[in-house]
């Protein structure tokens, strides 16, 4: 009985957290370039009852998490009209830097830059937009320009410039950061050698449009009332574990 509740328990922290990612994957339905998330459970180690038989005897004791993976699939793109609006069409994240420490590199697929005074390409944090040298993107203040599907920033009175991407083989162990960003993870930098730009990865750049979040809403709702079954599941294996250790405690009267 003890082992039920404790199961139960476990059960019921799991799609705590279920519903925990689900929450945050509606709440960025909107969000410009956002990746949803999903959780997988795995059964805890069980307990041997008794191996005199010809197959062991175990009882489980309850679930964890497994793993918390990152969808990266593409958004649907949206027109906009903005020239700086970018969508990549394909594999690759844009790098972008803070502007105040140049080690301080991310990755993106949010598009949704503009220019400053100065005419650099920023994000709306702030961030400068990275060439395929590593250096800020820079348009001289004024000049019309156009970005073709490669990633060219052909200016009328300027140089050509080529907008930076980064490729990883397995995005999933991208970390995030907040603001539609993420970095390598065990601590690894972004160096310009790594940069590169869309046709050598086979991408596409796309402007005037935006990649939008690939949450799905049917989903999610679908995902939300499983995980709500399963906590009022594993809640009534606790209720119905105490009911029996309240008959046990009865036994005495």
């Amino acid at each position: 009985m003890l082992r039920s509740m404790y199961s139960g328990v476990a059960g019921m922290k799991n799609f705590q957290v279920k519903l925990d990612v689900i929450g945050n994957n509606i709440s960025n339905v909107n969000t410009i370039g956002f990746k949803k998330s999903s959780i997988q459970f795995q059964d805890l180690l069980s307990q041997t009852v008794s191996t005199s038989g010809a197959n062991p005897m175990q009882v489980g004791l309850g679930s964890s998490a497994a793993s918390l993976n990152i969808n990266h699939s593409p958004g649907s793109a949206i027109s906009t009209g903005v020239a700086t609006d970018l969508s990549i069409m394909g594999d690759g994240f844009f790098v972008v830097q803070s502007p105040e420490d140049a080690n301080e590199r991310y990755l993106t697929r949010a598009g949704s830059f503009t220019l400053d005074s100065d005419g650099l390409l920023t994000t709306a944090q702030g961030y400068n937009v990275l060439d395929t040298a590593g250096n800020p993107i820079q348009i001289n203040p004024g000049s019309n320009f156009s970005i073709d599907r490669l990633g060219n920033i052909q200016q009328e009175d300027g140089p050509t410039i080529q907008i930076g991407m980064f490729d990883i083989d397995n995005p999933a162990s991208l970390e995030k950061v907040g603001g539609s960003m993420y970095k390598l993870g065990n601590q690894e930098a972004i160096a310009n050698g790594d940069i590169s730009d869309a046709g050598t990865i086979n991408s596409q750049i796309g402007s005037g449009l935006l990649e939008m979040s690939n949450v799905d809403l049917t989903e999610e709702f679908t995902e939300m009332i499983i995980a709500q079954r399963g906590f009022q599941a594993n809640s009534r294996t606790i209720t119905t574990s105490d009911e029996l250790l309240q008959e046990v405690v009865n036994l005495k009267r």
